[in-house]
């Protein structure tokens, strides 16, 4: 999946966390963070912090690469 805004990298993030079967207070509880800093980054907050962004992908299983177009 080629990922090209933050609103479309929130909607990866909140598609997975649904097909996990976990609720934003799940992983609120796990990692932390608040669930309204979840509820912004599913919803493609472009100012969310990069640093638990990639945390929380990671924790939901998802692999990031990053690849020059055309490559």
């Amino acid at each position: 999946m080629t990922i090209s805004s933050a609103q479309e990298f929130g909607t990866a993030l909140r598609h997975r966390r649904k097909q996990l079967h976990y609720t934003q207070a799940e992983i609120a509880a796990v990692t932390g963070f608040s669930i309204s800093f979840i509820s912004d980054l599913e919803r493609g907050k472009e100012t969310a912090e990069l640093g638990k962004a990639l945390f929380m992908a990671n924790l939901l299983g998802l692999d990031l690469t990053l690849s020059a177009r055309g490559a």
